[in-house]
């Protein structure tokens, strides 16, 4: 089963997997960042064939998701021959509920000067397997295999992959399947027991200096709490060549 089905030309009806760890009775916000990238890259390739790279995604989350079928609309902000401006908005009821942002660009060869100073982390099989609904309920949580390095509290590395098609019958990039992942990085180095304080994330931000090339998706990731209820989950990414960018997320940090 996938994590959405299409009703329609703009129109996804979450499935159980997409169940969230907050509220079992709303979306959890990851299948929902693949489906925008999905939409904006359908987007691209209906009206252009030069496949422009996507290079930032840019999520501003405005509320809960209902476990019910949502719109997807995609708006080109500022066009051009080499970079673009891209939004896509996640809505139910006419309440626009995810935006998402998304710089654009041609590719070039720049193979002879790639490198980064980022380290890398270790190869999937070299982490240990680690059951995350151990910690977090939800159908989204129970759909992903996850493997695990924690360091220290909010300090962890790991690879996370899912076997769930982002929506169902259709060819969806390796790049949309594993921006449908990353906001698992909020609740994978926990700092606290969320049994006992709450820490959503209101935004996600990635920026890409390479397309990943794998389903896994790694993660070397900390989280910071301050001291006036505003908490931070800052990660690099991985695939299994190597880091291929950044992202963060920032948390109001709620006490019950």
């Amino acid at each position: 089963m996938s994590y959405f089905e299409r009703l329609g030309a703009k129109t996804f009806r979450p499935t159980p997997h997409v169940g969230g760890a907050w509220n079992l009775e709303e979306q959890h916000i990851a299948p929902a960042l693949g489906l925008l990238v999905h939409a904006v890259e359908s987007d691209r390739d209906a009206r252009r064939d030069d496949r422009l790279t996507i290079c930032r995604l840019s999520y501003d989350i405005l509320g809960t998701v209902p476990l019910a079928p949502c719109d997807v609309a995609v708006t080109v902000l500022r066009g051009g021959r080499t970079i673009e401006l891209v939004e896509a908005v996640l809505g139910h009821a006419g309440r626009a509920i995810v935006r998402l942002r998304a710089w654009l660009m041609r590719s070039g060869d720049t193979d002879t000067h790639a490198g980064t100073s980022l380290g890398p982390i270790e190869p999937p099989e070299a982490f240990e397997a680690w059951d995350p609904s151990s910690v977090w309920p939800g159908g989204f949580i129970a759909s992903v295999e996850v493997r695990r390095k924690q360091m220290d509290t909010g300090r962890a590395a790991y690879w996370v992959r899912t076997m769930q098609p982002l929506v169902n019958d259709e060819q969806v990039s390796v790049l949309a399947s594993v921006a449908g992942l990353l906001d698992i990085a909020n609740g994978m180095a926990v700092r606290a027991d969320p049994r006992e304080i709450a820490y959503p994330n209101l935004d996600l931000t990635a920026h890409l200096f390479r397309q990943p090339t794998s389903r896994w998706i790694g993660f070397d990731t900390s989280v910071s709490f301050g001291p006036d209820g505003v908490g931070l989950t800052s990660s690099t990414l991985h695939d299994v060549s190597g880091p291929i960018g950044t992202q963060s997320q920032i948390l109001t940090v709620r006490p019950f």
